[in-house]
């Protein structure tokens, strides 16, 4: 599932897969683990997640990691028992941040955070998506698919409120060259 497509947004419009980096599978581990240590009860678990459970849980976690780009929406999947996947329309994002810190560094990973619309300052953050592979260059395809979304002329043919605009237009013509014969 983790696989990619061009860096671009193909012209037909083809969905656009991140491709995660392997190395979130030790630094999931290594997280984890030491979040474990801090409390008494979690050492004796986190020898036990050392010692091998974390590296299974890692590699499932990891084959099932999910993102995708089409140009509405993005969408990704994780989970192992409980599977979150989340999606969010490219016309509600407000920005995405690109964070990269000396322990993701050390691991060549960085974290993307996205803010959508409609939501409070603590909320801000929608999803995070931590590992993907040359995550600068995705987040430019999110802002510009975001802005080539905001940019692109909205009405479609099929449409209702075209057609009755059509409609209206049609009824204003009549009453001009109405209008034009009385005079």
């Amino acid at each position: 599932m983790s696989s990619t497509l061009p860096n671009a947004m193909a012209p037909d419009h083809a969905t656009v897969r991140a491709q995660f980096n392997p190395l979130i599978k030790p630094f999931l581990v290594v997280k984890i683990g030491c979040a474990m240590m801090c409390t008494i009860i979690g050492i004796p678990l986190a020898i036990v997640w050392f010692l091998g459970v974390g590296r299974w849980w890692a590699r499932h976690y990891f084959d099932r990691l999910e993102c995708q780009m089409d140009e509405r929406s993005i969408r990704f999947r994780k989970g192992i028992l409980v599977t979150l996947e989340k999606t969010i329309p490219l016309e509600n994002i407000q920005d995405v941040t690109f964070v990269e810190g000396p322990i993701l560094r050390r691991f060549n990973l960085s974290t993307l955070k996205f803010e959508t619309a409609g939501h409070s300052a603590g909320q801000a953050s929608d999803m995070q998506l931590t590992g993907i592979i040359d995550a600068q260059a995705f987040r430019a395809q999110i802002i510009g698919a975001r802005e080539a979304l905001r940019h692109a002329p909205r009405i479609d043919e099929d449409d209702a409120q075209l057609r009755v605009l059509r409609s209206i237009e049609a009824k204003l013509d009549e009453i001009a060259q109405l209008l034009r014969a009385k005079a």
